[in-house]
């Protein structure tokens, strides 16, 4: 069973950087993505990178500063966040799929999931 475990949240002030991981064990997975939720809010999607590492795409709130990127070797996908705003404030979630591969997979094709890791942003 693949289960993922997310690390590297923590509290920051506005500007400043952080960097999450993502460790997947128990099985092979292909498309990686990170969501995001903040108290009282829908869940949203942060970034997508694709079973190579090639391409990746992000949400609209993160496009240019934050980057995705995977070690397949260490099986781990990494998120880079730089320049972070209150509004990033939220847990975040890995997910990964064991069917699709590519960076436009539908949420749920995302059928594994890790227990998030709580950031939080502090003005």
């Amino acid at each position: 069973q693949v289960q993922l475990v997310e690390s590297g949240g923590g509290l920051v002030q506005a500007g400043d950087s952080l960097r999450l991981s993502c460790v997947v064990s128990g099985g092979t997975v292909y498309a990686m993505a990170w969501f995001r939720q903040a108290p009282g809010k829908e869940r949203e999607f942060v970034a997508a990178v694709s079973w190579s590492g090639g391409t990746s795409r992000f949400g609209n709130s993160v496009q240019g500063r934050f980057t995705v990127s995977r070690d397949n070797a260490k099986n781990t996908m990494f998120l880079q966040m730089n320049s972070l705003k209150p509004e990033d404030t939220a847990i975040y979630f890995c997910a990964a799929s064991t069917g699709c591969s590519d960076i436009y997979c539908p949420s749920n094709e995302y059928d594994c999931w890790g227990q998030g890791t709580q950031a939080t942003v502090s003005s």
